[in-house]
């Protein structure tokens, strides 16, 4: 894991990171329906080019090619149910064989002489969006092997008093380059913007699984809680009530030792309800606390890992937090309280020893900034940081940081969530993002700022009085 990799909660070997298999996407059915748009688009084009334009052609062998095309069309919907989807080797036999009757209709209208000839680029397009780099290499590789073929192996157009239609050599050649560059580009330009795509989705999909896990558990910390405040009322009255039969009842009598174990289990029963619900009650609190708090129960897994977590909180231009001042409370939303999560977690593990985490606010704004003094992050990967299943060009490096390699998943994570919240994520490096010497020295490695306006995080009411009463919990 790198620092690009802000301790993502889903790993690359999770069901939903596997090998993509996106072929299975397409349904046999869909491939049915255009290949039945393209067979009634060349009946019709050859109807046109027999009746208006006056061109002989071998309608026979044209007649056969477009019928092989119905019969499997036919075929594979009579076969297979509707609900079918191409495996990765079906659809890209789906595919070549369309070529190759492209192909076989061309070589039989004038080759690239033909303007139609360009639909040969349909099928690589689609290759290159639905099939993996493979497949998708020996979809160019047969469409740039028939294009050459037209261009040699063809059957003249001609009008029916015998003049033949072609293209001068220089522009026959021209177009069958054309086709091939678009072979190239197409194929790479469909998959780049295709995995961008996929990758993003799948990231997305990893964020809201987060967010749903964060949110299950702070749900489950306010039912948990609310049971111990509730039950809390009848467990002192039972210890309260076993304490007194214990003083009623003599040394010897034989209920002494039930009454005696009636007020430990009762004990028992209110320590282990504070304890599950020591985050709080299912009131205000779980709604929203002051910045302080939520930082802290961010902070709260890696307090413990050896490394020391500084926390430095006061108002915009104050030099430290005076206890009168008024801290901001905030809402507790769990999106906010995850993402700093990670990127505290990820300050953490790779940090010498300290990690500082310094906020200041103003009417206006609540800003945040997360430092260490570890090696930073890789510096080819700044521009990018915060983008999905990025991985470091610099595998030759010795720090920690810029020697492992990540998904980048964590920080996408992170920077979505908190961007949801409404707040402005800066990456950077070094010491040159702070105007104090002893800063400088320490605070070396990554920094993490972030900037909030305070009206979309601050609570109603906005300072420290009192929360309310408690509110009953949905089950």
């Amino acid at each position: 894991m790198t620092q690009t990799d802000a301790a993502p909660d889903f790993g690359p070997n999770d069901p939903i990171f596997a090998a993509p298999r996106r072929s299975n996407w397409v349904r046999l059915r869909t491939m049915i329906l255009l290949r039945w748009i393209a067979i009634a688009g060349q009946v019709v084009t050859v109807i046109l080019s027999l009746v208006f334009l006056d061109l002989a052609l071998p309608t026979g062998l044209i007649a056969v090619t477009i019928a092989v095309a119905v019969i499997t069309n036919v075929a594979a919907a009579l076969i297979y149910p509707e609900n079918k989807r191409l495996n990765e080797t079906g659809l890209a036999g789906v595919l070549v064989f369309d070529m190759v009757h492209l192909s076989t209709l061309l070589m039989l209208t004038g080759g690239l002489n033909n303007p139609f000839a360009s639909l040969i680029l349909a099928q690589v397009a689609i290759s290159a969006a639905v099939l993996r780099l493979n497949a998708t290499l020996l979809v160019c590789v047969v469409a740039v092997g028939l294009t050459t073929t037209n261009f040699w192996v063809y059957v003249p157009l001609s009008t029916t008093d015998g003049a033949e239609m072609h293209l001068p050599p220089l522009f026959r050649l021209g177009f069958w380059a054309a086709i091939c560059i678009g072979v190239i580009f197409q194929a790479a330009y469909a998959r780049r913007v295709t995995l961008e795509m996929t990758a993003m989705a799948d990231a997305l999909q990893a964020t809201q699984m987060a967010l749903a896990r964060e949110q299950k558990l702070t749900d489950l910390g306010g039912v948990v809680a609310a049971a111990a405040h509730e039950l809390g009322t009848p467990l002192s009255t039972i210890a309260l009530v076993s304490g007194e039969m214990l003083e009623e009842l003599g040394e010897d009598s034989d209920l002494r030792d039930d009454a005696r174990l009636i007020r430990d289990q009762a004990e028992r029963c209110r320590m282990i309800l504070h304890s599950m619900g020591r985050a709080g009650k299912q009131d205000s609190h779980m709604r929203h606390a002051p910045l302080s708090a939520v930082l802290e129960e961010a902070a709260e897994p890696h307090g413990a890992r050896g490394v020391e977590l500084i926390y430095d909180l006061a108002p915009t231009g104050a030099v430290e937090f005076d206890p009168e001042d008024e801290e901001p409370v905030i809402l507790r939303r769990p999106e906010v309280v995850h993402g700093l999560r990670n990127l505290i977690q990820n300050a953490v593990d790779f940090a010498r020893s300290r990690v500082w985490i310094d906020a200041r606010w103003s009417d206006e704004t609540i800003n945040l900034r997360i430092a260490d003094d570890g090696p930073g992050f890789p510096p080819d990967l700044l521009p990018v940081l915060g983008d999905p299943f990025m991985r470091s060009r610099n595998a030759g490096r010795t720090t920690r940081r810029e020697d492992s390699q990540g998904m980048g998943l964590g920080l996408f994570i992170a920077k979505t969530l908190l961007e949801r919240s409404g707040a402005e994520l800066v990456f950077a490096n070094g010491a040159d993002q702070f105007t104090d010497r002893s800063a400088r020295l320490t605070r070396h490695g990554a920094i993490v700022t972030l900037r909030w306006s305070r009206a979309a995080l601050a609570a109603e009411g906005g300072g420290r009085g009192a929360l309310g009463e408690n509110q009953p919990t949905d089950i």
